[in-house]
């Protein structure tokens, strides 16, 4: 899961990142990616963003959305979870990182930062931070800025995301519910080198993009339906660290 763990971290800094570490050697021509119209369908919810975000992240996240380097959305199979811990684990990304760790998955680490806050970094230097900037029924928007560095040598690339997450329920039974999660992604980056690594990708970069949102999708929903499937385990696998 440290490739889950990491989508989570490069998606909402920017999988452009991620694309210079497998640009084949063939350039090809960049295909332009147009966001959908406002306000936009994640999945089977119309989200109105000029009406959910929070106003003082409102002009940024409509920069990123109308102007992307790059978008992807991807949906996952359907999920039977209770829908307090659904919920929980959205607002917590560094419990179910540590919880892969503890089933023995690699995870990148996530720190909660406080305030709502989220911070991933890796062992290169990238650093990206975000946070929850509006939320509606059945679902949220991420807004991420910091730096992705493809590998030890190498320029950072800076980058901007937003993140429309969504989980209607289709039915809900005694505080169960089966979810359709879906996630929308945008991500912008003026880096010389971001856009040279999409113009090296070409046709492939949408496919890498809408890979790495479904890991980022895998990551959340893997450990949802491994709680609900092993509930005396769940305070264990999703208890905060202990104290030094």
């Amino acid at each position: 899961m440290t490739g889950a763990a990491k989508a989570l971290g490069v998606l909402l800094g920017g999988a452009v990142g991620g694309f210079a570490c497998a640009a084949p050697p063939t350039p090809a021509p960049l295909s332009a990616t147009v966001p959908a119209d406002l306000p936009i369908s994640a999945g089977p919810v119309r989200v109105n963003l000029s009406d959910v975000v929070h106003a003082d992240y409102r002009d940024a996240v409509m920069k990123v959305v109308k102007q992307p380097t790059v978008s992807t959305r991807a949906t996952a199979p359907d999920l039977v979870c209770t829908v307090s811990m659904y919920e929980w684990l959205f607002d917590h990304p560094d419990r179910v990182a540590m919880a892969w760790n503890r089933l023995k998955v690699p995870a990148v680490p996530i720190t909660d930062a406080g305030n709502g806050l989220f911070a991933w970094t890796d062992e290169n230097g990238s650093e990206v931070v975000w946070r929850t900037v509006g939320t509606f029924a059945d679902g949220r928007v991420w807004y991420a800025t910091g730096k992705v560095k493809p590998g030890a040598v190498g320029p950072s690339v800076p980058v901007k995301a937003v993140a429309i997450l969504t989980h209607p329920k289709k039915a809900t039974k005694d505080g169960v519910a089966s979810f359709s999660t879906s996630v929308q992604i945008f991500m912008v980056s003026d880096s010389k080198a971001a856009t040279v690594a999409l113009r090296l990708m070409g046709p492939a970069a949408p496919k890498v993009a809408e890979q790495g949102a479904e890991q980022f999708l895998e990551f959340f929903n893997g450990i949802a339906d491994y709680v609900q499937k092993n509930p005396t385990k769940a305070d264990a696998l999703l208890a905060a660290p202990p104290k030094k």
